[in-house]
């Protein structure tokens, strides 16, 4: 560029960033306060320490993860300029955006260039209008070399870069994942011309997979890296966003596809709580569920395992079962906790299937955990194990966010695979591209389909009234079919249930049938073991027959009435009930073999009378002990009624709920505002006739500070400073200002021949050295 730099005419150019900031409003500075909620932390009492936070390199970086591809390339043309030193005009950034476009990263039109600008102005990482300048911290926020996006795009496809990759030798693969894995840039003496050809480095070259940059430099190209980080592969420079296609479904079937997820993520969580309530899970001491529990559950539950990973970190992160001392505590001691069911269970069992799943797919939204890496190995090399704290990731809900909130952006029913959400993220969020892998988006995608968020490749309307604070329990109730209150009986004894059941009829069809499939079609088989578990709830052979003839819509099969009639002629003729425990039954022959079996010495069984015997075990016991060597009898209480002693299961006090995330809550509106006026108040004290630059020189406040140090550093000139230490001890020294920024002063020291660092805050006094630097 040729043309000079300075400020076109019409407008002015604040001379520092203290200036600009004391010229905005009010409402401009508390929207950058409310972007930037850690520069009021704590309350800046002027401008001059606003403008000080908001040039630190942490915050910087904090606000630079907000950017995108486009803001980071005006941001490199920008720097390029030198614009953090020298303002750049607007006319001269049109010029490099046009010249951008001419290497292939993509045209932009100018209102895309304005809201970036205006973004990155409300965020104080560049200031003025015409001119612009940048913030210097910002710099070295851009995630690519500053330069590279003027360069030719990349030619080699993705295809061929695999191939590529696949040719490689050992020794060649492992240069190039640590270049992936570190900086893009590399030295070695091996770039230089003439260097043999067999080396790896020239192979490499060759290959066009290392960028030749001097005689002792290469660079890993983005796409090569992108490649083998397995990160979506795109030129990462490009001005334009990545568009999605994907494919136009009908909402409707999105939301009952959604609906049936949602169906079977409520009923296999019901059999996980069932299983942790009978058999509570010991945690492992570190935390969390072992392996060979995991596998126990998932056997148990008729589960797999990777499936009951993410149940149970869905119900942890619900409060439905946690880690303690269960009530009724488990026989073995083995364990200090044990995951198990809390008290909170049993409400969300009695609510809807609509309110169950609101409460399972909230949780997962904001919990700081990452299900799908339980069984990945950790740095350790050791396997993460559910609900330990491996699996914890506070950046989880906000990635969790990004995702849906990018599928929220679409029309109802649009579909996008994870490739083209990981490229379109990668693009918006560049920093965040060594996080939101390809891999890590399609299993995060995987979890919100398996919770009915997302369905087919689109967001669901129930996924979209959670993501958006709308009524997401009400969404998934319409999106369930309605519940029905019949069932097809078959030939096999099976019985199909065409949609989910309504309450009362669900369950007494779990008690007399275990289910073999489930979805919005449930399918279920009776067998004589399920037969007798209803009779041993309390249901007769009559109350079944009644049953299975007023809900079925088919016939029902001969051969389900006999095995009802069959078991029920064998079920109850021995009769247990409560005296410690006591047994009666009318066939004394009966009685009199559970007498002479092994059974009778454990329960300590006593003959009262032919037909009555007793024993000191809990009612339970014995009808466990009974059934296990092979008899049959049914329960009943002192009045001779069958009881239901089926086990509740163990129970956990309810743990109060950690915070989703560390963050801090953000200031209201009210509280930034009298933030902003604080800071005027600040500054008036601070104003002229109050303070300023003394007779000498020297300062009387920060921003004559940084103007007088910053001007020496450009103009390579010596300044005399007081300095107070750590220690407290004032002293003067002459330095030359090299840099000023992040409430730094770096300095060259004559006296010590080395550049030393001086805390702003410290610096007492600043005055040019008339003599200057020679």
């Amino acid at each position: 560029m040729t043309e000079t730099r300075g400020t076109p005419a019409g407008s002015s150019a604040a001379e520092s960033l203290t200036d600009w900031l004391s010229a905005r409003s009010d409402a401009e500075l508390t929207e950058l306060l409310r972007l930037r909620p850690d520069l009021a932390v704590p309350p800046p009492s002027t401008m001059v320490v606003l403008s000080g936070r908001a040039q630190q390199r942490a915050s910087v970086s904090r606000a630079a993860d907000e950017l995108d591809t486009l803001d980071f390339g005006l941001l490199e043309l920008l720097a390029l300029a030198g614009a953090e030193e020298t303002p750049m005009t607007r006319a001269e950034l049109n010029s490099a955006i046009a010249e951008r476009a001419l290497t292939g990263k993509g045209k932009v039109t100018k209102k895309a260039v304005d809201k970036s600008l205006s973004k990155m102005r409300e965020s104080a990482l560049v200031w003025g209008v015409d001119p612009i300048s940048v913030v210097p911290a910002v710099i070295g926020m851009i995630p690519w070399r500053v330069g590279r996006a003027l360069e030719p795009a990349e030619a080699m496809t993705e295809t061929e870069i695999s191939a590529a990759l696949d040719a490689l030798d050992t020794r060649e693969r492992d240069l190039l994942e640590t270049l992936a894995n570190s900086s893009p840039i590399g030295r070695t003496r091996d770039a230089a011309p003439g260097t043999p050809p067999e080396r790896p480095v020239q192979r490499l070259l060759a290959a066009g997979l290392l960028r030749w940059l001097d005689e002792q430099t290469v660079e890993l190209p983005a796409t090569v890296r992108q490649v083998i980080r397995g990160e979506p592969v795109f030129d990462p420079t490009t001005l334009t966003a990545p568009v999605i296609g994907g494919d136009k479904l009908k909402p409707a079937d999105v939301n009952a596809a959604a609906a049936g997820e949602a169906l079977e993520l409520v009923r296999q969580c019901e059999s996980v709580i069932a299983v942790l309530g009978a058999a509570p899970a010991p945690a492992l001491r570190a935390g969390g569920l072992g392996v060979r529990e995991l596998r126990r559950v998932a056997k148990t539950a008729d589960l797999d395992e990777a499936r009951v990973s993410l149940l149970v970190e869905l119900l942890s992160a619900a409060g439905l079962i946690a880690s303690g001392t269960p009530d009724p505590a488990p026989v073995s001691d083995n364990a200090d906790e044990y995951w198990t069911p809390t008290l909170a269970v049993d409400g969300w069992l009695n609510a809807s299937t609509a309110r169950r799943w609101e409460v399972l797919a909230s949780a997962w939204v904001d919990v700081p955990r990452v299900p799908w890496m339980i069984g990945l190995r950790d740095s350790t090399d050791k396997p993460i194990a559910a609900l330990s704290e491996e699996g914890r990731a506070p950046a989880a809900p906000r990635d969790r966010q990004a995702i849906l909130g990018l599928l929220s952006e679409l029309d109802s029913g649009q579909t996008a695979s994870a490739v083209e959400v990981s490229r379109l993220l990668a693009w918006r969020r560049p920093r965040w591209s060594g996080r939101l892998r390809t891999f890590a988006i399609e299993r995060t995608l995987d979890e919100a389909a398996a919770l009915g968020l997302v369905a087919r490749g689109a967001l669901s309307s129930p996924g979209r009234a959670l993501l958006h604070g709308g009524d997401a329990e009400a969404e998934m109730q319409s999106a369930l079919p309605e519940p029905i209150d019949y069932i097809l009986v078959q030939a096999d004894l099976t019985l199909v249930a065409p949609g989910p059941l309504v309450p009362d009829l669900l369950e007494q069809v779990s008690l007399v049938a275990d289910i073999e499939s489930a979805g919005s079609a449930s399918m279920y088989r009776i067998s004589e073991e399920s037969v007798r578990r209803a009779l041993d709830a309390g249901l007769t052979a009559t109350e079944l027959h009644a049953m299975f003839a007023s809900k079925s819509k088919t016939p029902v099969p001969q051969s389900l009435s006999y095995l009802i009639d069959d078991v029920a002629r064998r079920h109850g003729r021995l009769r247990a009930g409560v005296a410690a425990s006591f047994i009666r039954c009318e066939d004394a022959s009966l009685l009199a073999e559970v007498l002479a079996s092994g059974v009778a010495e454990p329960l300590a069984l006593r003959a009262l009378a032919p037909t009555v015997a007793i024993s000191q075990a809990p009612l339970r016991e014995v009808l466990a002990e009974l059934r296990a060597a092979g008899f049959a009898p049914a329960g009943e209480d002192s009045s001779g009624t069958l009881v239901d002693l089926r086990p509740r299961g163990a129970r956990v006090p309810n743990r109060r709920s950690r915070p989703a995330s560390r963050i801090p809550a953000s200031p209201s509106a009210d509280q930034l505002a009298s933030l902003v006026r604080t800071m005027r108040a600040g500054d008036r004290a601070s104003a002229p006739g109050r303070g300023g630059v003394r007779t000498d020189g020297s300062r009387e406040n920060n921003a004559a500070t940084i103007a007088l140090l910053a001007t020496a550093a450009r103009e390579n000139s010596s300044v005399n400073i007081g300095y107070v230490d750590a220690q407290g001890v004032a002293t003067h020294r002459i330095v030359d200002p090299v840099s000023v920024g992040g409430g730094q002063l770096d300095a060259f020291d004559p006296a010590s021949g080395a550049v030393r660092r001086f805390t702003l805050h410290r610096i007492t006094s600043v005055s040019p050295v008339d003599s200057g630097k020679k």
